[in-house]
């Protein structure tokens, strides 16, 4: 029995997060260039996509260019905005077909004007769709997330829009991802055990899970694989489980 047939329909997770890493190092081992990587990892963001989809999926988020990327080499990021350029374009009819929405969180003032403009096509077009809310993280990070937050805050604050009783809830209300649900599950790939600075407010009480796979060997059968264990962990959200029963 395959793993997507294992997968408990009743217990599907409303959201997954995923860190898509090893594009780089999956190049280099067969000889090629990083961007090589980036542009085979393309076709594991569509076959993930595809599989939230057909299993019900509400939300998924793929972090996609953190903030701490633009630190790297200038044809490497060329590349990655120019593979984003490409893709958004090519993908959207699908998007529309499947009834996906697209989303964006990140600091988008910082990336290129037609990766911008591609963009906010893409998310105009899907707008009203109702089924999977697919959330690209682009120039992102938490840290960023958080302190600009904060600054919002304080100036809202400030000018008496709010009162000065700050809860977790405002806070929450502040963040980029203030209107999708907290993620259930939090997969890196790659073999590194961390999460990299990714959604660390929100990622409190993730399920979180590692594999060694290179992003672009990730498969639909790996992704199920994982939500099949996700249904096997029992959440207790600082509860006893005698208490859940």
């Amino acid at each position: 029995m395959s793993f997507k047939e294992q997968i408990q329909k009743e217990n599907i997770p409303q959201h997954i997060a995923m860190v898509m890493d090893g594009n780089g190092r999956w190049a280099k081992l067969q000889g090629f260039d990083r961007l090589f990587g980036h542009n085979n990892g393309i076709g594991t963001v569509r076959q993930i996509t595809e599989a939230a989809v057909e299993i019900g999926l509400k939300y998924l988020t793929l972090y996609t260019f953190s903030t701490e990327n633009w630190n790297r080499p200038e044809r490497e990021i060329a590349g990655i905005m120019k593979l984003l350029v490409e893709n958004i374009e090519k993908e959207t009819p699908t998007f529309i077909k499947n009834n996906v929405r697209l989303q964006v969180i990140g600091d988008i003032e910082r990336m290129p004007k037609d990766v911008a403009e591609k963009l906010k096509n893409c998310i105009a077009n899907t707008s009203a769709h109702t089924g999977l809310t697919l959330i690209l993280a682009l120039s992102y990070s938490s840290k960023w997330e958080i302190v600009k937050a904060v600054k919002n805050i304080f100036n809202d604050v400030k000018s008496g829009k709010i009162s000065e009783e700050i809860t977790e809830q405002t806070i929450s209300d502040y963040l980029e991802t203030k209107d999708f649900p907290n993620p259930d599950m939090l997969i890196r790939t790659g073999g590194e055990v961390r999460i990299s600075n990714f959604l660390l407010w929100q990622a409190a009480y993730s399920e979180l899970f590692f594999t060694d796979i290179y992003w672009p060997d990730f498969t639909k059968e790996n992704f199920y694989e994982m939500i099949v264990e996700y249904q096997k962990r029992e959440r207790r959200f600082g509860k006893t489980s005698e208490q859940l029963k």
